[in-house]
């Protein structure tokens, strides 16, 4: 079964391909999202890189992260649409930083596609 939020990063694509160079400007950053169906299964993981050229997402992960978030599917979706506040998903351990969090602090949900109808 295919994870809901491989929509919402391939969504996510032609954003960064538009918003890009701005955005690696104010972000300068390389993410790693680690997101599986349940808690405890292995996840599949997608790099969203704002520090190199114009921007890029890919399946996999490509070069180093700055910042890795871990969560399960759902919760992904529920940041998305805006229905889960990325602080309380941390602070609830919906959602697991590793790496640098000023890198981390800066990856806000408005870079998430809105229209993301999952």
């Amino acid at each position: 079964m295919a994870l809901k939020s491989a929509a919402l990063f391939e969504k996510m694509d032609p954003f960064i391909k538009s918003q890009g160079a701005e955005l690696v400007k104010k972000i300068n950053a390389v993410y790693y999202f680690e997101v599986s169906k349940a808690k405890g299964e292995t996840p599949e993981v997608w790099t969203v890189d704002l520090k190199n050229g114009t921007g890029s997402i890919s399946k996999g992960k490509v070069g180093t992260a700055d910042a890795t978030f871990t969560m399960v599917d759902d919760d992904m979706i529920a940041m998305a649409q805006g229905k889960l506040n990325p602080q309380q998903a941390f602070m609830q351990g919906k959602m697991k930083i590793k790496g640098n969090m000023a890198a981390a602090t800066k990856f806000t949900p408005d870079l998430l596609p809105k229209d993301a109808k999952l």
